[in-house]
């Protein structure tokens, strides 16, 4: 099981999600309607946890663990962490105020980016796995030539992408002091 998630991780998402119908699919794939007791809700999470690993699995875990290790790593290389170590500062305090706001910002940045590729990569998924939703909508506006509604899909996955950006620069900004500093 190991080794499966291990090499999901490298391939792109639709190769991922048909390993995942073969394995786990079972034939029960596509979006039915909602059910009431709770086996039933049990069914849907079943249901739900194949697309849902194939959208995680798509690079998105992968990357961000990388960006985030490595900036943890510089930060706790730089001089500012050992001159708060030095002052006496207990480390949980140096590991909170320096190291983790110094060692997110990478990590925001790529996970914003990321937002944009997995909103772009729902098409794929969505097709395969037979879900209502915006990919599904790109695919099939693509495929009956409706150009208005692709090009409307396009500018949400477009917009979705511009909004996370955001979200991370203002975010960076506010975890930033030299960022602080310079817009005051």
């Amino acid at each position: 099981m190991v080794l499966l998630g291990q090499s999901l991780g490298v391939v792109p998402e639709f190769i991922s999600s048909i390993v995942l119908i073969l394995v786990f699919g079972f034939g029960c794939i596509g979006c039915r309607c909602p059910r009431i007791g709770p086996k039933e809700r049990a069914a849907d999470a079943a249901e739900i946890s194949d697309p849902a690993l194939a959208a995680a699995r798509a690079g998105v875990l992968r990357l961000h663990r990388r960006v985030a290790r490595a900036g943890t790593v510089e930060a706790l290389d730089a001089d500012y962490t050992r001159t708060a170590i030095l002052k006496g500062l207990p480390m949980s305090t140096v590991m909170r105020r320096h190291v983790l706001r110094n060692a997110l910002m990478p990590t925001i940045t790529v996970v914003a980016s990321l937002l944009g590729y997995l909103a772009g990569g729902l098409v794929v998924i969505e097709t395969l796995f037979h879900y209502r939703g915006i990919g599904a909508l790109i695919y099939s506006a693509a495929r009956a030539k409706d150009f208005p509604m692709l090009e409307a899909g396009v500018l949400t996955v477009g917009a979705v992408y511009a909004i996370a950006s955001v979200f991370a620069d203002l975010l960076s900004a506010a975890l930033n002091p030299r960022l602080r500093a310079a817009r005051a």
